[in-house]
């Protein structure tokens, strides 16, 4: 007989040591809801500062299928990434699935390979996959710039900006159950907002005007760097698999 997953399977799934038992308990949930235009806050939860990042047309987008969307990304030259780019990084996965993931744009590897979440940072991300209780091929992985930034840098809210019409197709077509936004970039991106990723965890959003739960942790390149701020990823795992139950 197969025994089911504890919460401490997940915990070393995601390298992190288990020392003594704990008794195995989700986090409180504050639920905020997001409006298209911001975000808004319940009581006691402070409102995040409405970004300065303009506002894109979807209407172009609005109708196009998997391979019209993939067509237009991978011939796109819309911002000044586009010029130094090796592969455009579309996304991975099943475009069916219930768990999205979004992180906030292609590395050296990844603009190698043309997929997303390929080095160290990915084999993280995998990792916390499976603690889910997901195979990678089973979930969707994107980014919100489809080009790599040079030297790694964070996308500049302009360019995140001109690239989130094929983000923002991508969710509609494959209608997620929840979305995993990993970063500050991502986060703040999805939710209209300026506010430090610090003050957005611990809460449930929505993603737009939308049904799809919204859930916001840290980048896992950030956990590679940060060990000791795994537990934090897990409390918002232990969310996400809360919500898909």
């Amino acid at each position: 007989m197969t025994r089911k997953a504890s919460q401490y399977d997940y915990l070393r799934a995601i390298g992190i040591d288990v020392w003594k038992m704990r008794t195995a308990k989700a986090p409180a949930i504050e639920t905020v809801e997001v409006q298209p235009e911001a975000v808004v806050a319940q009581a006691k939860v402070e409102a995040p500062v409405e970004s300065s990042t303009p506002e894109v047309n979807l209407t172009a987008y609005a109708d196009m299928k998997w391979a019209e969307l993939k067509e237009t990304a991978s011939s796109c030259k819309n911002c000044v990434l586009s010029q130094q780019r090796n592969k455009v990084v579309f996304g991975d996965g099943s475009e069916t699935a219930d768990l999205m993931f979004i992180g906030e744009g292609p590395g050296a590897e990844e603009d190698a390979q043309g997929l997303p979440f390929v080095g160290r940072a990915g084999q993280l991300l995998t990792s916390m996959i499976e603690a889910l209780g997901f195979k990678r091929e089973e979930v969707y992985i994107a980014n919100v710039v489809k080009c790599r930034p040079p030297s790694n840098r964070d996308p500049s809210p302009d360019e995140a900006a001109t690239c989130s019409p094929y983000l923002h197709r991508q969710i509609e077509l494959i209608s997620p159950k929840v979305i995993v936004a990993l970063g500050r970039v991502s986060a703040q991106l999805l939710l209209k907002t300026d506010t430090p990723i610090g003050h957005l965890r611990g809460k449930d959003y929505k993603y737009s005007d939308t049904e799809i739960d919204l859930v916001v942790t840290y980048h896992p390149a950030y956990l590679v760097r940060r060990l000791t701020e795994k537990k934090k990823a897990w409390d918002d795992l232990w969310r996400v698999k809360q919500m898909l139950q």
